[in-house]
């Protein structure tokens, strides 16, 4: 199948690498404007943008999808599907519409549970024992779309954002690659969610990380792990700001 690609981190980056070890024609990237970066602020391409680059693949960096002369240029690419993973734009019902067979998303959580934009935080801050990849046909609501492929995994006691979100990215790439496949070969069935059991995972705040001695040791860890590595749970000792990254209950 001709697929265009829209994503920007390194979520997004591994989905892609696997998409490209397989036939399927990878026919453009869409990802997000180079952003200042480290210390100096220097322009950086994301890391969607350094694997299609060294792929030789076409990359296209709108601000916005929303006008009528970037919509026209994703249509003119004439794909048959559209691969979305943490893109961070908005697709307007153009855009969704433009591929013959829609747009699909890859989310890193077991849907309709966590939709939203930060599901694997709020996964370990709820304390969830599972978790998983939803690919997900995309319409206009947030991560409101009919279910194509599902897969889970356990949280582990010891999971931080980090290491959940590196295994969930391996998963979503071989989620991927074989929802592809089934929706090529027609045998895909799609499931409707049930909108009775959305849980919504909300963006995250700096001040969300502020350490709340007040709390039991089980929703500590729980915050410990779940801001690691960003924002980094945190609290003031001897008037300095100390910054906590790992956890464990002890009893």
């Amino acid at each position: 199948m001709k697929i265009l690609f829209a994503g920007t981190p390194e979520f997004a980056a591994v989905a892609l690498s696997a998409l490209l070890r397989t036939e399927h024609e990878i026919i453009a990237v869409y990802t997000q404007p180079d952003r200042p970066a480290g210390r100096g602020r220097k322009l950086t391409p994301s890391a969607v943008k350094q694997v299609a680059q060294d792929a030789g693949v076409d990359v296209y960096q709108p601000v916005s999808l929303k006008d009528a002369e970037a919509q026209a240029k994703l249509e003119a690419l004439e794909a048959d599907i559209m691969v979305v993973a943490a893109y961070g734009l908005l697709l307007p019902a153009r855009v969704l519409e433009a591929p013959k067979l829609g747009c699909v998303n890859i989310h890193a959580s077991l849907l309709p549970r966590w939709r939203g934009a930060a599901p694997i935080h709020r996964a370990i801050l709820a304390g969830d024992v599972e978790t998983g990849i939803t690919i997900m046909q995309m319409n206009e609501g947030l991560d409101t779309g009919d279910i194509l492929f599902k897969t889970s995994c356990t949280i582990k006691a010891d999971d931080t954002s980090a290491s959940l979100h590196d295994r969930l990215a391996d998963m979503g790439g071989e989620a991927i690659v074989h929802t592809l496949g089934v929706i090529e070969k027609g045998r895909v069935v799609k499931e409707k969610q049930d909108d009775s059991l959305a849980v919504y995972a909300h963006k995250l705040k700096k001040s969300e990380a502020k350490i709340d001695w007040t709390q039991s040791a089980i929703q500590l860890d729980r915050q410990i792990r779940a801001f690691n590595p960003w924002p980094v749970a945190q609290c003031e000792y001897d008037g300095k700001i100390l910054r906590l990254w790992m956890a464990e209950v002890i009893n």
